[in-house]
């Protein structure tokens, strides 16, 4: 599933997601833009690109209806050389929201079935292996014990000046992760990369998800 069916499957239960529109050329673009208001982001919609920053498919900050034509023509032109043979359905064209960055995903493991991931983003991911796992399905209780063994926990509470996250928020986003994939079976992988949260909320702004 591309990006955009992905966001909206996540929708369906709770999980709220960034406001965008699907531009099928450089003029809706512009125009939706402009409606979402400056600044956006600017992604490439396809379901044969699963790493759109590697392919140049990512433009973030657009901050004026110059700036969203260019960058509509910048990420066609350079994901069509990185991946010529990749049916691109549009530009996604996106808010800018701010918060903590955290990962969230879930696959099936040939041994426990399906689990459910937490941890988060950047280098506490990449770097330090931060994260937390159970086995799907997850009560509120499970969910808030995963924030909690996470090293980075007292980021979240608002550390070294930050904002503090709201946990009620990645709570309740955890648990509809894991109805949605107790629900479809069908369902091999997840990933909601990243879910973005501040005081108040808790907001998907890119998600994945691969069915059988």
């Amino acid at each position: 599933m591309d990006e955009h069916a992905s966001k909206k499957m996540l929708l369906q239960y709770g999980i709220h997601i960034t406001k965008e529109l699907v531009a099928s050329d450089k003029h809706e673009a512009v125009a939706f833009a402009g409606k979402i208001g400056y600044p956006v982001a600017m992604k490439v919609l396809s379901c044969d690109i699963v790493h759109k920053t590697d392919v140049g498919g990512v433009l973030l900050g657009i901050a004026n209806p110059e700036e969203a034509a260019d960058a509509y023509d910048k990420i066609i032109k350079t994901v069509s050389e990185y991946k010529p043979h990749a049916k691109i359905k549009g530009i996604i064209i996106e808010e800018m929201i701010n918060g903590h960055e955290l990962i969230v995903g879930s696959k099936k493991d040939i041994q426990f079935g399906p689990i459910i991931m937490l941890g988060l983003g950047g280098i506490f991911v990449e770097v330090l292996k931060d994260v937390s796992f159970r086995v799907i399905p997850i009560t509120e209780k499970d969910a808030g014990e995963m924030i909690h063994e996470l090293k980075s926990f007292k980021v979240l509470m608002g550390a070294r000046g930050e904002h503090k996250a709201n946990l009620s928020k990645i709570k309740a986003a955890l648990v509809s992760v894991s109805k949605l994939v107790m629900d479809h079976p069908e369902i091999e992988e997840l990933d909601i990369n990243p879910l973005i949260v501040d005081e108040r909320r808790a907001i998907a702004a890119d998600a994945r998800i691969i069915v059988s």
